[in-house]
């Protein structure tokens, strides 16, 4: 069975990317399963460039396939403020998820109703090797969903991705934590992107 190692450790995310990469023939890998307790510096720019740090970093460790992403999310109300410091933002990366959203929430609610307006950004990167030549390739996927922010959690607070229990994504009365699995991965950020790259593996497992 192909073999690929999901980049990252967080739980939430990583069983997202499960979710929708479930249907593939391929065993999915965390870093703690083969040993990796390091972690990449992200000192990109963007969050493709995160994206890619994190997928060569783990495939450099590993030498197996990796996936990796970098998400945040762009709100009106704090506009340069989070994206790619969304989880440091705030009350800070130690800060418990809890902590982290009650703090946000308190912010939020500062400001006016109309900039609660915000869309989630997901970009993966895949590191693989090409069949035909042996070489590595890096190949990116795009994912995102614009909606808006409650002022409290309509859920429980997800682990690892406690903005899921506000943000309610646009043409849906329900936010991102009380949608079916299925309902999320359609239309989710990071839904979006991982479907792009189901469908990359699909055409390259079947070569």
């Amino acid at each position: 069975m192909f073999e690929l190692v999901i980049g990252t450790t967080n739980k939430g995310k990583f069983l997202e990317i499960g979710e929708v990469l479930a249907s593939l023939p391929i065993k999915m890998i965390t870093p703690q399963d083969i040993g990796i307790t390091e972690s990449p510096d992200e000192n990109g720019g963007t969050y493709k460039e995160n994206a890619k740090i994190k997928s060569a970093f783990y495939f450099e460790k590993s030498k197996i396939a990796t996936l990796a992403e970098d998400s945040g999310i762009e709100i009106d109300a704090f506009p340069n403020e989070l994206g790619l410091k969304t989880r440091r933002w705030g009350a800070g990366a130690e800060a418990s998820d809890e902590e982290w959203l009650a703090y946000f929430l308190e912010e939020l609610k500062k400001k006016p109703p109309e900039q609660h307006t915000a869309r989630f950004h997901c970009t993966a990167a895949l590191t693989i090797i090409n069949k035909e030549t042996g070489e590595i390739e890096v190949h990116t996927f795009d994912g995102i969903c614009p909606g808006f922010l409650n002022t409290e959690p309509k859920t429980a607070v997800p682990h690892g991705i406690p903005l899921s229990a506000c943000f309610q994504p646009d043409g849906f009365d329900k936010v991102y934590a009380a949608l079916t699995p299925e309902e999320k991965n359609k239309i989710s950020h990071r839904g979006r992107a991982m479907h792009q790259v189901a469908d990359f593996l699909k055409e390259y497992l079947s070569n």
